[in-house]
């Protein structure tokens, strides 16, 4: 009898639509008794299976280069494996001779899951502490960032990307370094009206990253080590991680996409920077160097919106954190009341900084209470409370190069499919 049937397709962006590269992939369990000695109604194993080659599958057609994913359930890690190579090629998309195996222990370059794994943390222990209030106006904390529409701009305001600020901007043409390029932000006009609508922003978490460390009188690398990464024992995650111990997966062959962003107005972005006049674009592949050029060329990759290096399962103990409602090994680090504040649906769906809705979490039918967000480099982090479950699979895929119209792979199918599987599973 058919026991599950899966079909994945993995696309490339095109700038007007999504393309079908090579193949479809098809999965599919034809079981009589058992498969791989799982029987049918053992869901849990028939998952993994499911997942295990759909990655092999996807690296196999060299989609991305490699993987690291990590199933949990209730704390306890029920499924974790590397895929692929932590780096297929050299710079000028140059194949390797020798292919670095990836590992579970590979560092990753989060980037935006820095979002909520360094800022959205950051700014829960503050509120904890009574020393930030959510509906503040932001200069209260900071007092620069003043002037029309600005002074109704509240901390909330950024933590749901309902500030109206710019999206993104080149701010490395105009700053080389955190103060500046707080001045900088502080001086632009806002794009959109204050709380009517969500515009998903990095200069809003980097505002937030600048009232961290204002508030808490620390670097914002600092504030969290101490208060929440060395607590819950995390021995991997970090901003400008240090060069020993274990690799980190390579990520993009300096910031084409980056230039790209600048140089063609029809791109999608605001930016009437001339792509010449910055002179400092990399031409080497990063490896444990972050890709974001804001945090790496403005703030020294130290940022609120980008820049942490972490491990799967350095973040899974985080979402543990979250899942068991503030507490770690019986040790309470943030009330309850916050966790859930932070993880209640606001009007457009989404929590404070979490992404709670299917038009963000690739996934249909997502279970109620569900938070996850995902990173541009290839990193995504999912958990589903209504059956204690975390999915974290981060991906290389940058490492491939972009394509001819300038973007890279999408994984938001590979992603979907995952999510599905693991969820489907425990229901």
């Amino acid at each position: 009898m058919m026991c599950r049937f899966r079909v994945l397709k993995i696309y490339s962006h095109d700038k007007d639509s999504f393309i079908m590269i090579r193949n479809t992939i098809l999965i599919s369990f034809i079981i009589s008794n058992c498969y791989l000695k799982a029987k049918c109604s053992d869901l849990d194993s028939l998952a993994l299976v499911s997942a295990d080659s759909i990655l092999q599958a996807v690296v196999a057609e060299e989609h991305i280069p490699g993987a690291v994913v990590l199933i949990a359930q209730h704390g306890k890690t029920i499924y974790q494996k590397a895929y692929g190579s932590a780096q297929r090629y050299d710079y000028g998309l140059q194949r390797m001779d020798a292919l670095l195996p990836m590992t579970t222990e590979h560092r990753f370059d989060l980037a935006s899951l820095t979002k909520v794994f360094a800022t959205t943390f950051g700014i829960m222990f503050l509120v904890d502490q009574q020393k930030v209030d959510l509906d503040a106006p932001l200069f209260t904390y900071l007092p620069a960032f003043r002037g029309p529409g600005k002074d109704s701009v509240t901390v909330r305001h950024l933590l749901t990307h309902s500030a109206g600020l710019y999206p993104w901007k080149p701010l490395y043409y105009h700053a080389d370094n955190a103060q500046d390029t707080y001045a900088y932000i502080s001086r632009l006009s806002l794009l959109h009206p204050v709380g009517k609508e969500r515009h998903y922003s990095d200069l809003g978490f980097m505002l937030l990253g600048y009232l961290i460390e204002e508030v808490s009188g620390q670097p914002l690398d600092m504030f969290l080590t101490n208060a929440l990464y060395k607590p819950v024992g995390l021995k991997m995650t970090a901003f400008n991680p240090p060069p020993g111990g274990p690799g980190f997966a390579a990520t993009s062959h300096g910031n084409p996409y980056e230039y790209h962003m600048v140089a063609d107005g029809d791109f999608g972005y605001l930016c009437d920077e001339n792509p010449e006049t910055f002179t400092s674009w990399r031409d080497y592949v990063l490896a444990g160097e972050v890709n974001d050029g804001n945090a790496y060329y403005a703030h020294d990759g130290l940022a609120g919106h980008a820049g942490l290096f972490s491990t799967a399962s350095d973040l899974q103990l985080l979402l543990d954190l979250l899942l068991n409602k503030g507490t770690h090994a019986g040790q309470r680090l943030l009330s309850e009341a916050v966790v859930e504040t932070f993880l209640t649906k606001d009007r457009f769906g989404h929590g404070l900084a979490w992404a709670m809705s299917t038009d963000v979490i690739p996934v249909d039918d997502l279970p109620d209470g569900s938070f996850g967000h995902s990173g541009f480099t290839g990193t995504y982090a999912v958990a589903v409370p209504a059956y204690g479950l975390s999915i974290i699979l981060l991906t290389n895929r940058q490492n491939v190069g972009v394509n001819a119209s300038g973007y890279y792979n999408s994984v938001t199918p590979l992603r979907k499919s995952i999510t599905e599987l693991m969820i489907e599973a425990v229901q």
